[in-house]
C-alpha cells in the first residue's frame, strides 16, 4: 500500500451474501478516504451457504479475520489506532457478535473504535408480530428453513447454558456485546421503510411501532440535500390530512389498526403458499433447506473441533460478566406476505418505555386525532408533536427489552424511502449495479458524509 493507514473499516455481508454484495460501499468508502488513511476489510470467510451456520459461529470467524488482518497489517508496520465495523442485513448481528469478542479480548484497550453502522439489519429478528393463523404457521416454517441462522432470526433458539434466544443475550445490558457496541463514538442504522421483503422496518430501526403502514395519509419529511431518500429522523412524519378529512378518516384506521383485516383474498399468497407451492414448488425449497442444514451441522462441528482452518476456542469466553438464489426469492417473497399486528386493547404486555407509542389500550388514533384524545391538552401536544403517535406491534417481551438496551445504547436512526424499486433490501446499498438502485448512491453518500475517520 502506498501509505501506512491508522483506521481499519471492516464490512460484513448478509445472509446468502458474498463480498461482491459489498462492493459498492467498498468502492464508495475508498472514493471518499484514500489508501494512506484508512484500510478496508471486506469478510470473506462466512460466504454463501455458510451464513446458515449461526449467528455465533459467523461472528467467530469475522473476529478471527479481523485479528489476522489486524496482525498481517502490523506485520507490514502499520499501526492501526481505529476500527469502524459496517454490517449489512444479517451481518450486522454477525458484526455486534463480533465486535463483543474483540472487545472481551481487549482490542479495544489499544485500538479505538470509531463508526459501527448497520443497514437492513433485523436486530430484533425477523418473526412476524404475532395476531392470527398466518403469522404463527410463517413464523413455525420459516424459522426451519435457515438452519441454526433462521432459528435465532425467529428467536425460538436457546443458546448454550443461557436458555434464552441469542438475540436477547445479543442486547442484554450485562452482555459483553452491548457493553462494545456502547465502546463505538458513532452509532447508526439504515432502514427501509417500505418494500423490504426480509427485514421490515421495525426491526431495521430497532422500534416497536410502524408510522409507514398507511404512508399515503401521512407528510414524509425528508433530509435537506438526499433526494427525497433520507428521512428526517427528528421528524419522520407528519400528519397529511386536514382536520375535517381526520375526523372521517380515523374511526376507519384505528379499526385497521385494532385487528387484522386482510381478507382471504389478501391472504392468497400464503394460501397457495401452503395448498400449492408445498406440495410442488416448495419441495425442491425445503429440500435444499434440509441439505444445507445437514452441511451447516457439519461445518459448525469442524468449527468446534478446530478443524475449520483456525482455532476458533479462544473466542469461547463468558458471554455475560454476570439452489441459493431461488430459496432467497421464496423466502423473501413468503416473508413479505406477513402483516403486522398490534397490541390488543386488554392486552396487559409492557412496551419499551423508551419510545412514545399510543396503544389502543389508551384509545389514540395512530394520526392523533383530537376528537380520540382523553382531552384538549393532550389534544394540543398532539399537534404540537406533528401527530406522531402509533399503537405497539404485537412483539414479544424479549424484543421489547431489546429495544429499551439498543435505546439506551444510542443509535442514530436513519429511515430510508426507496421509490424506484420494489427491492429495497437490495437497493439501499446498490447490492448490484442494477436498474432502479440508483437511490443506493444517495444513502451511500449520507453515510460517507457521516463517517468520521
Amino acid at each position: 500500500m502506498a501509505g501506512k493507514p491508522d483506521h481499519l473499516c471492516v464490512l460484513v455481508h448478509g445472509l446468502w451474501g458474498n463480498p461482491e454484495h459489498l462492493s459498492f460501499l467498498s468502492s464508495s468508502l475508498r472514493e471518499k478516504h484514500a489508501e494512506d488513511k484508512l484500510h478496508i476489510l471486506v469478510v470473506k470467510r462466512n460466504a454463501g451457504s455458510f451464513t446458515y451456520d449461526g449467528i455465533e459461529t459467523g461472528g467467530e470467524r469475522v473476529a478471527n479475520e479481523v485479528e489476522e488482518t489486524l496482525e498481517e497489517l502490523s506485520r507490514s508496520g502499520h499501526d492501526i489506532k481505529k476500527i469502524s465495523v459496517i454490517g449489512y442485513s444479517l451481518g450486522g448481528l454477525i458484526a455486534r457478535y463480533a465486535i463483543g469478542l474483540l472487545f472481551s479480548k481487549g482490542l479495544f484497550e489499544h485500538v479505538e473504535p470509531v463508526n459501527f453502522t448497520t443497514f437492513a439489519t433485523p436486530h430484533l429478528g425477523v418473526r412476524t408480530p404475532l395476531r392470527g393463523y398466518h403469522n404463527h404457521a410463517w413464523n413455525v416454517l420459516g424459522a426451519r428453513t435457515l438452519s441454526f441462522s433462521g432459528r435465532q432470526l425467529f428467536t425460538i433458539d436457546s443458546f448454550r447454558d443461557t436458555g434464552r434466544p441469542l438475540l436477547s443475550l445479543l442486547a442484554d445490558t450485562d452482555s459483553i456485546f452491548i457493553q462494545a457496541l456502547a465502546q463505538f463514538k458513532h452509532r447508526s442504522l439504515y432502514a427501509n421503510i417500505t418494500n423490504d421483503r426480509t427485514v421490515t422496518y421495525y426491526t431495521a430501526a430497532i422500534s416497536q411501532t410502524d408510522p409507514f403502514v398507511q404512508p399515503d395519509a401521512l407528510k414524509i419529511n425528508y433530509l435537506d440535500g438526499y433526494a427525497d431518500v433520507i428521512l428526517d429522523a427528528q421528524n419522520p412524519v407528519s400528519p397529511k390530512l386536514s382536520e375535517a378529512t381526520l375526523s372521517e378518516a380515523t374511526p376507519a384506521l384505528l379499526q385497521r389498526l385494532r385487528k387484522s383485516t386482510k381478507t382471504g383474498f389478501q391472504h392468497a399468497p400464503l394460501v397457495a403458499f401452503l395448498l400449492i407451492f408445498i406440495p410442488i414448488g416448495s419441495t425442491l425449497f425445503l429440500l435444499n433447506s434440509a441439505i444445507q442444514s445437514v452441511r451447516s451441522r457439519q461445518r459448525i462441528r469442524l468449527h468446534e473441533e478446530g478443524k475449520a482452518g483456525a482455532d476458533f476456542g479462544g473466542y469461547r469466553i463468558p458471554l455475560l460478566n454476570t439452489a441459493r438464489k431461488e430459496v432467497e426469492d421464496m423466502f423473501e417473497n413468503m416473508n413479505n406476505t406477513q402483516e403486522q399486528e398490534y397490541l390488543a386493547e386488554d392486552s396487559e404486555e409492557v412496551t419499551s418505555p423508551t419510545q412514545p407509542v399510543s396503544p389502543i389500550a389508551r384509545r389514540k388514533s395512530f394520526l392523533s386525532s383530537p376528537e380520540l384524545l382523553d382531552s384538549e391538552s393532550e389534544a394540543e401536544k398532539a399537534r404540537e408533536a406533528g401527530g406522531t403517535d402509533f399503537p405497539a406491534l404485537a412483539l414479544t417481551q424479549d424484543q421489547f427489552r431489546m429495544i429499551e438496551n439498543l435505546d439506551n445504547v444510542g443509535f442514530k436512526k436513519f429511515p430510508v424511502y426507496i421509490h424506484k424499486h420494489r427491492h429495497s433490501h437490495a437497493a439501499i446499498i446498490r447490492r448490484m449495479n442494477k436498474e432502479g438502485f440508483e437511490e443506493g448512491f444517495v444513502v451511500v453518500r449520507h453515510w460517507l458524509d457521516n463517517f468520521a475517520l
